[in-house]
């Protein structure tokens, strides 16, 4: 919980609506829209080609003549040529061939538990194929969305639900089925990093990537690296609604590590981020120029880890965001379940939502004097005017009328808007799942990422991360009018 010092900026409130689509269905645009999901990749084997042969060299009814072929259920093929007698020839119209049509398996040994080798072989394929897929996600995660482990400095904006705040904080509203966000009355400015290690050879097989590891770093920044000095010199902290107080330094670096500790405690992904993390149980991917990172705790407080990724879960925290040449957007989620909640199945309440503004080696800037024309670029792309342009750009299906009003919208500066649940269920109803949605307009393209998981005890494996692309100036006449669905896979 953030302290009272942080919070309290809260008139106005942030205005939330649920989300209904309500749009006319007049079919798709001519929109480029790309989409990863994980897929098996099922390679047929190479059939063998079988018998119903025959021949017509001379002497074939030498021995039997036409008695023998008609007795051997064969008969002449016409196509066939009497100066290559070894030639195999397959009659296709034979009622009795099988073979080439996938149609039987007895021409295949099987191993001591039944299944043939060429099932094997398939499976080794897929296999084979999905490692493929795990290490081009892992590298380009690391490569375009972490830059090789570049620094990013960041101006992040936290926003609480007053479902977690004290009524002293935040008055809870009456009659509203909807928690209130409550918004930071002041930004932390914060430095993201990563880096790569590689961890000892467990087991033979493995190849180089399966003992790489990539480890997540975010700090607080030091006075000296943030050249705007926007908290180092408001010696004003918040203690009450718009009270003020002034603070001594030594107060005032006690308030700093208690925000650090309390915004920057709570991580967003695994601990060791391998490339196996990236099949989707896991809820890691990446598509385009956006991604998406994941993370939960089990029943007992601890993270999830391994291949073991189904719930229910006591806490879950999800990541979604874009990276544009030096500029990063990116909006982290955290839910938790009630205090007082000991059901075995609880339903998970939006806790905090911070949206990330970034900038790789350099500080984004609302206003002021700017180095270069890229940085006056970034200035509007990130807090330039508030929503996307004529609100979210293809929304999603969010379910039934219910699931739908579990849902809120929010307008963010920078031209972007996101549209994320409030309350997930981790009981089943049905199978539609949860969706995320991210759409941002930093320049001459826009973009909007879904991030859409699974139901009920599948809240933490992503089912697809999906991305459309739009030139901004061409969104309007291309938006999606389907009412919402899903992408073609």
């Amino acid at each position: 919980m953030l302290s009272a010092s942080f919070l309290l900026d809260v008139e106005p409130f942030v205005a939330v609506t649920a989300f209904v689509p309500q749009i006319p269905s007049i079919g798709y645009g001519m929109v480029s829209r790309n989409a990863v999901t994980l897929r098996q990749v099922v390679t047929p084997p190479r059939w063998q080609a079988s018998s119903s042969r025959c021949s017509s060299s001379g002497d074939e009814t030498s021995d039997g003549g036409d008695d023998e072929g008609e007795e051997g259920g064969r008969k002449e093929n016409s196509y066939a040529d009497p100066n290559y007698p070894d030639l195999e020839f397959v009659d296709y119209s034979d009622p009795d061939y099988r073979v080439d049509q996938g149609m039987g398996d007895e021409f295949f040994e099987a191993n001591s538990n039944g299944e043939t080798s060429t099932e094997e072989e398939i499976e080794a394929m897929r296999e084979d194929r999905r490692k493929r897929n795990d290490e081009f996600q892992f590298q380009t995660y690391y490569t375009k969305i972490l830059k090789q482990g570049e620094e990013f400095n960041g101006e992040w904006t936290i926003y609480k639900t007053d479902t977690f705040l004290p009524d002293d904080i935040a008055p809870k509203a009456e009659n509203s089925a909807f928690p209130r966000l409550v918004k930071a009355s002041k930004t932390i400015n914060v430095v993201s990093r990563a880096y790569k290690e590689i961890v000892p050879f467990s087991s033979e097989g493995q190849q180089p990537v399966d003992l790489e590891r990539i480890f997540h770093v975010e700090r607080m920044a030091l006075a000296e690296e943030d050249p705007l000095n926007a908290w180092k010199d408001d010696v004003d902290t918040d203690s009450g609604f718009r009270q003020k107080k002034a603070v001594s330094a030594t107060e005032k670096s006690t308030e700093a590590e208690q925000t650090e500790l309390e915004i920057l405690s709570n991580t967003y992904w695994p601990k060791e981020l391998r490339a196996l993390d990236f099949r989707g149980p896991q809820g890691i991917m990446v598509v385009g120029n956006a991604y998406t990172i994941a993370t939960a705790l089990d029943m007992r407080g601890n993270q999830i880890v391994g291949d073991n990724t189904d719930g229910p879960f006591s806490e879950y925290r999800a990541e979604l965001g874009m990276t544009v040449k030096d500029m990063r957007l990116r909006i982290k989620l955290d839910y938790a379940r009630l205090a007082d909640d000991k059901s075995n199945e609880p339903p998970l309440h939006l806790r905090s939502l911070t949206v990330c503004r970034e900038g790789r080696s350099y500080w984004p800037r609302r206003e002021g004097k700017f180095r270069s024309v890229s940085e006056r670029t970034a200035s509007d792309a990130l807090f330039g005017a508030t929503g996307a342009d004529g609100g979210l750009y293809d929304p999603p299906p969010v379910g039934s009328d219910e699931q739908a009003a579990q849902y809120m919208l929010l307008d963010l500066e920078g031209h972007a808007t996101v549209l994320f649940p409030f309350l997930l269920d981790q009981t089943e109803k049905g199978d539609q799942g949860w969706v995320t949605s991210l759409d941002w307009a930093p320049g001459a393209m826009r973009y909007q990422v879904d991030r859409k998981v699974g139901a009920g005890r599948l809240l933490l494996g992503l089912r697809t991360l999906e991305l459309s692309e739009v030139q901004t100036a061409d969104a309007e006449q291309y938006r999606p009018r389907d009412g919402g669905s899903d992408m073609r896979q």
